[in-house]
């Protein structure tokens, strides 16, 4: 399973409205019962989602660090994109006309494209649906 980061989050902060759907899959892959597959540039979203979140307490940068190193890192593939890959992806969404920071959902949809995901777990379905390419719509799915 691909995780984009909106999952990641969901499931690492017991607030976040998607936690019950996300914790699951987090576990089945903490426990080796899935293969759990995330692009590195999650790693820095996630925590500067965590530590931007509106929760009280404010997750602390520390304690973000230790979500990642502990909860994620140990457990989940990381898939790097080349230089190929990053500038291959900036000319399909500047030929597509799609600006700001969906480049980076388009840069994972990449790594999900290049790992053995049978199936891209997101909360931004809409987003995902609308800049993944053909081959890889049937393989995403939101956490139910």
């Amino acid at each position: 399973m691909f995780f984009d980061t909106s999952v990641l989050v969901a499931a690492s902060e017991q607030s976040h409205p998607h936690h019950e759907k996300a914790w699951p899959l987090l576990q089945s892959v903490v426990k080796g019962e899935a293969t759990g597959i995330i692009g590195a540039h999650s790693l820095a979203e996630l925590y500067a989602a965590l530590t931007r979140l509106p929760v009280q307490p404010r997750i602390q940068p520390a304690h973000a660090q230790r979500i990642i190193s502990e909860n994620i890192l140990p457990h989940f593939e990381i898939m790097e994109l080349t230089r190929k890959d990053y500038s291959d992806v900036i000319q399909e969404v500047a030929i597509r006309g799609i600006p700001g920071a969906r480049i980076y959902d388009a840069l994972l949809l990449r790594c999900a494209a290049n790992s053995s995901a049978e199936r891209i777990l997101t909360f931004n379905l809409r987003d995902f649906a609308e800049l993944a390419p053909d081959t890889l719509r049937d393989k995403l799915s939101v956490p139910q």
